[in-house]
């Protein structure tokens, strides 16, 4: 009996070791492909989710502004209507 728990013990031993490599193997591969798919979108030219999300907070704040100085120069500009006086009718220009 004893022969027989020594191969078992060898055995576990052995798909122990086979685990640890193909987990290695899979992290390994994990990270090669995760590095790929980093150059190919860096290669393009995409954007990350943080610096769309950064942008898009930049415009949300210029289009705010925008409309409060819209308003703010449609206000100055209705205080600021000149009076245009009528010119005298009785007076022409000679020629």
């Amino acid at each position: 009996m004893q022969g027989s728990n020594r191969f078992l013990d060898d055995m576990s031993k052995l798909m122990t070791n086979a685990m640890g490599v193909a987990q290695g193997a899979k992290t390994e591969a994990e990270t090669a492909m995760k590095g790929f798919v980093d150059r190919w979108l860096a290669d393009r030219d995409f954007v990350t989710r943080e610096e769309f999300d950064a942008v898009r907070a930049m415009a949300q704040k210029a289009r705010e502004e925008n409309a409060t100085l819209a308003a703010r120069i449609e206000t100055l500009e209705a205080a600021a209507k000149p009076v245009v006086k009528p010119a005298p009718a009785g007076r022409r220009k000679k020629v």
